[in-house]
């Protein structure tokens, strides 16, 4: 080769990958048998004014606070999607924990057209999303 330099770019990098993925725990636990796991308890859903909705949901199992703030986005994607409108505006979740059982205390503004904001969703897309990930909504 020009320059002396010997190119093996798949025998080494082949092997070094081996190597590498070798090293990593194989722990058996992948996320849909970890979201298995999960208990759902319920959604209580209260209307505080004509276009903002609060959704309190339990779950045990929680990994942390975004397992329990995805099952009330959930719900406000059902939810949203049942009044017949196609989108919602995330206000405010409020995440607490006592002896494994977790609680979200969240907020939404539901509404027929895009909110303005930064926190939207397309609640069709979203609610196909928990459904694909089995979480349980409305």
């Amino acid at each position: 080769m020009p320059g002396g330099r010997s190119f093996r770019p798949v025998a080494g990098g082949l092997a070094a990958l081996l190597v590498v993925a070798g090293c990593a725990p194989d722990t058996g636990v992948t996320q849909d048998s970890q979201r298995a796991s999960f208990e759902y308890l319920g959604v209580e859903t209260r209307l505080l004014d004509e276009d903002l909705v609060n959704f309190r949901v339990e779950m045990r199992g929680a990994r942390g606070r975004e397992d329990v703030a995805d099952y009330a986005e959930c719900a406000a994607a059902q939810y949203t999607l049942i009044r017949g409108y196609g989108f919602a505006r995330h206000v405010r979740t409020n995440v607490q924990e006592e002896a494994g059982l977790w609680h979200a205390d969240a907020v939404y503004t539901v509404s027929p057209a895009l909110p303005r904001g930064v926190q939207t969703m397309d609640a069709e897309v979203v609610a196909a999303d928990c459904a694909e990930q089995g979480i349980p909504t409305v």
